[in-house]
């Protein structure tokens, strides 16, 4: 009984957490803007949406230009991210405990309060606190902690002496770095590089406050689509990517536990 009561439970959780997005994916085939079932069983399932995205020029160029700002925020957070891991860790004394103190901010400070000052500060330094370059940069400040949060614990896994022995073998700073450190640290290298990605496509308010005029990534674009009209006939569209979203993440976290169980068991 005890058993019982412990797999339902989890099994709970796991409905409570997954039927909003199982529900998504369902719909995702109903070409409606009405969510009801009555409306599901009376048009049937199909893959209207999905032609209805991809044949949406200017949708499919929302799109576009979310998946780069993601991938080059990304990218660019996974570096920094992971040289301050490194950096953090290898530190001694209260500088390597400042410094990661610092890093933790981000990842608790109210995201409205970040992209408020990210706008003061670029007013009061380019003059214009909406630009493209202003808007990586947010990507980056809400990102790249999550990258260290997700470095540190491969480098408190590994065996410190690695690096030092690879330096009196002969190698130089940077082989051993390459050679030795990154390939120890790489699945949570991957980790916040995947979930940076997520960050980035996620957000709505940083991305709101300092976005250029005429530009709008997917959250924008629904965003302000749902507040000029609920009937705008690109939304239903919209489950279909978001479906599409789904089932990559899906694969992606998939095959790294993959990777990570083969890596584990060599």
């Amino acid at each position: 009984m005890k058993k019982f009561i412990q797999v339902f439970y989890v099994a709970l959780i796991l409905l409570f957490i997954y039927a909003p997005i199982f529900t998504l994916v369902l719909y995702s085939f109903v070409d409606t803007p009405i969510v009801s079932i009555q409306e599901a069983l009376r048009i049937g399932f199909s893959f209207e949406l999905y032609k209805k995205l991809f044949n949406d020029a200017a949708l499919m160029t929302i799109v576009w230009d979310t998946l780069f700002l993601a991938f080059l925020a990304a990218v660019l957070a996974t570096v920094l991210g992971t040289i301050g891991a490194i950096g953090i860790y290898y530190s001694r004394g209260k500088l390597g405990k400042s410094v990661s103190a610092a890093s933790r901010i981000p990842v608790i400070n109210a995201e409205i309060v970040t992209a408020v000052a990210l706008v003061l500060l670029f007013a009061a330094i380019f003059t214009e606190s909406r630009s493209y370059f202003a808007m990586v940069i947010g990507h980056l400040v809400i990102t790249t902690p999550f990258v260290v949060l997700s470095v540190m614990p491969k480098l408190k896994q590994m065996d410190p002496n690695l690096y030092e022995a690879a330096l009196d073998l002969g190698a130089s700073p940077a082989k051993a770095l390459f050679s030795v450190v990154l390939p120890e640290i790489l699945p949570g290298v991957l980790s916040g590089f995947m979930l940076s990605i997520t960050l980035s496509l996620d957000d709505y308010i940083i991305s709101a406050y300092t976005k250029p005029a005429g530009f709008d990534t997917i959250s924008t674009y629904v965003y302000g689509a749902m507040a000029k009209s609920n009937a705008n006939s690109s939304l239903p569209a919209l489950r279909a990517l978001s479906a599409i979203i789904f089932v990559v993440i899906i694969l992606v976290v998939v095959a790294k536990n993959v990777y990570t169980r083969k890596k584990e068991a060599k």
